[in-house]
């Protein structure tokens, strides 16, 4: 067993539901990640009632079935989490799609991405999804992890968003085939 492997069989991946405790942690994380530049759509600073209306919003989607909120924890904590949507259009029944994959900055580099990312393309093959999208940003976003697991670059938007603290950054497009498409 590598280093790795050891240090990722801490993490405890699951799929989140509503829970005033489970709000509040993403929230923090959600803050957190948006500080320190990430580009998952929100601006720095984040006020706390703007994240905790967007987990609101997901969580309760992720009640109704059109997403699966997963959770990374070490030692009882949210160090990570990644959202899976289900709810695509009538024409496209066999997607899914990753969305706000966020990792707390400490916990960076210790396998909690690849967990989340192993976790929800499982789910995604048995809901019975055979392709998954993406997007991340071009500057910072997490291109070279997503193509370890076999994504494929579909394309760049660029200037696409604003990032955190200003200025824009392009887009990059990635899918995977998987289940029975694979």
């Amino acid at each position: 067993m590598t280093a790795a492997e050891i240090t990722r069989s801490a993490v405890e991946i699951r799929a989140l539901r509503s829970d005033p405790a489970i709000l509040e942690a993403l929230s923090d994380l959600l803050i957190e990640v948006v500080a320190h530049g990430g580009s998952v759509s929100f601006m720095h600073p984040l006020e706390r009632d703007d994240a905790r209306r967007f987990w609101t919003g997901s969580l309760a989607a992720a009640d109704r079935g059109e997403r699966v909120v997963f959770g990374a924890f070490e030692r009882g904590q949210l160090v990570g989490t990644l959202t899976l949507l289900l709810d695509c259009p009538p024409n496209q029944p066999h997607r899914a799609e990753f969305a706000k994959m966020m990792t707390r900055v400490a916990a960076r580099g210790r396998g909690v991405a690849s967990a989340l990312i192993e976790a929800a393309e499982a789910a995604a093959v048995a809901a019975g999804r055979t392709l998954i999208v993406l997007d991340t940003a071009s500057d910072g976003g997490a291109a070279a992890l997503y193509e370890r697991f076999g994504f494929r670059l579909a394309g760049e938007i660029p200037d696409y968003a604003l990032k955190p603290h200003g200025g824009l950054t392009g887009t990059l497009l990635y899918w995977k085939r998987i289940g029975a498409a694979a």
